[in-house]
């Protein structure tokens, strides 16, 4: 994490310099920009390590920057706003930020929450296919397919889904305890063990309608795996 960078697109220019200073003293580099479409232009001339990211900006707002960052990259995204509603929330970590904090915040807190999600994505390789049975994950496009005789099913995921599912790809037919899938899966602020269950639901039944309910299996007591053949 040495010297990564952080773009932040803030438009509270002392916001931003309390932010600046704070990640500065722990070592990290920063770029500021006080619009989304400014922003962008930095992100895809900089390709910065770690995006912190307001909602509520002018020109084009939080929500529209995130879409843009993720149908190019998983850059990660951590979102700033003073938006506390939970649907505001949900919307973020749905288009697919890291991790969420609300205004007013500490700036110690926001570059600690930093340095989990960059030690979470740190060296994942994106240039590698994961296959699990008819499973195949490719994490530079973000996508995954369930491959069979009769055609290609493209797998809707949320981004904390599609995270799940890549990191038990990994090890196939290894069992994964509820607090391992916490620590490199689910965002910050949703780091409890029960709501690992809620996405491995969801999760079970895209499969089932995928026709592969054989695939993502519990094992009472420790956790989740999955299956490379059925039964």
């Amino acid at each position: 994490m040495d010297n990564a960078l952080i773009l932040i697109i803030e438009d509270e220019s002392e916001i931003t310099e309390i932010l600046e200073t704070y990640f500065v003293r722990e070592g990290f580099r920063t770029i500021g920009a006080g619009d989304g479409t400014i922003g962008l232009a930095h992100y895809h001339r900089l390709k910065p390590d770690l995006i912190v990211l307001d909602v509520k900006l002018p020109g084009q707002d939080g929500y529209e920057v995130l879409a843009a960052v993720r149908r190019h990259s998983d850059t990660p995204v951590i979102m700033v706003t003073a938006l506390a509603e939970d649907l505001d929330k949900l919307q973020a970590l749905r288009i697919g930020a890291d991790d969420y904090v609300v205004k007013p915040f500490n700036p110690l807190e926001v570059v600690a929450r930093a340095k989990a999600v960059l030690r979470r994505t740190k060296g994942r390789d994106t240039r590698q296919l994961f296959r699990v049975g008819p499973l195949t994950i490719d994490p530079c496009a973000y996508r995954a397919l369930i491959e069979r005789s009769s055609g290609s099913t493209v797998l809707e995921l949320t981004r904390t889904e599609f995270r799940l599912l890549a990191h038990m790809a990994g090890s196939p037919n290894r069992v994964f305890e509820r607090s391992e899938l916490v620590d490199a899966c689910l965002p910050e602020g949703e780091a409890l063990e029960r709501t690992v269950d809620s996405h491995i639901s969801n999760l079970r039944r895209k499969l089932s309608l995928a026709g592969v309910n054989w695939l993502l299996d519990g094992v009472r007591g420790v956790g989740y795996r999955l299956s490379d053949r059925d039964g």
